[in-house]
């Protein structure tokens, strides 16, 4: 698995967040996530214009025999949201870090929260021993 060591990763949660250039941040599952989760049927982000908190609900997934809330890295406004998984959640497999990106907000604490977040060189190891945790292998 490959992770793109520009993302911020909430590692404990396997989801990620990219800062753009128009100050928002989209974020996603990581591909470890969805490894560990399973195939995903649903995918619900929360809607535009609500509120999350950084380690919060970010909106929901169903899995064959789960509902699982999706954990923020960031906290701030949802200022969109990904339509097409809609009709399309398996992007969320296909490419979870392009056209699997669940929503996208204006950052509330970035400043506070990036601290809390994985980024860079650290990036590899850390998905990895997260991985060892629930014994997956390359």
């Amino acid at each position: 698995m490959t992770d793109p060591s520009d993302l911020l990763y909430l590692i404990e949660h396997q989801v990620w967040a990219r800062l753009d250039d128009d100050g928002l941040a989209t974020m996603g599952i990581t591909a470890l996530g969805v490894r560990l989760s399973g195939e995903i049927y649903m995918c619900r982000p929360k809607g535009v214009g609500m509120v999350i908190e950084q380690g919060r609900s970010m909106g929901v997934v169903e899995l064959a025999k789960s509902i699982v809330s999706v954990k923020a890295p960031l906290s701030g406004e949802v200022v969109e949201v990904n339509t097409l998984l809609r009709d399309q959640p398996e992007r969320v497999h296909q490419d979870p870090y392009g056209a699997g990106w669940l929503l996208r907000i204006r950052p509330s604490a970035l400043d506070t929260e990036r601290a809390l977040l994985v980024t860079g060189p650290s990036v590899p190891e850390a998905m990895a021993a997260h991985a060892r945790l629930f014994r997956i292998e390359d």
